[in-house]
């Protein structure tokens, strides 16, 4: 069964909202290396928790946006879309981590699915 394993925040300031939710929570802050500047969230030491991470708002429409995991995520697509979601970011892949779809539910709110590749953090996760 589809389970959340990410939560995505977007900030207009990264680096800002990294500080913020160290000093608060005392989470550890990790910044990636890569293209797009991206810091994951450690919120603690179980490696089972969901993980979440901070990238720059890029759209109007990007706050938190919580991920789901899914075996195929064109099959999950066109199931949004037939229960009336629709899609805000189509397909794309994230390399290391997997084939991402962004969309808007019935009510508005943005989630987004994942269909993780292999050897990524989140192929291969237990279900809880």
């Amino acid at each position: 069964m589809p389970k959340f394993v990410h939560i995505d925040i977007a900030a207009d300031d990264p680096e800002r909202a990294c500080r913020f939710y160290n000093e608060v929570f005392g989470w550890n802050v990790t910044k990636l290396e890569g293209p797009i500047p991206y810091w994951l969230l450690n919120t603690c030491g179980d490696p089972g928790a969901v993980g979440a991470g901070i990238a720059k708002r890029e759209e109007a429409w990007q706050s938190a946006t919580p991920t789901i995991d899914v075996p195929s995520a064109d099959e999950y697509a066109a199931r949004i879309e037939a229960q009336g979601g629709t899609i805000v970011v189509p397909k794309t892949l994230i390399p290391g981590v997997g084939y991402l779809v962004s969309f808007r539910d019935t009510e508005g709110n943005v989630f987004a699915i994942l269909e993780a590749v292999e050897g990524s953090a989140f192929a291969g996760a237990p279900e809880s």
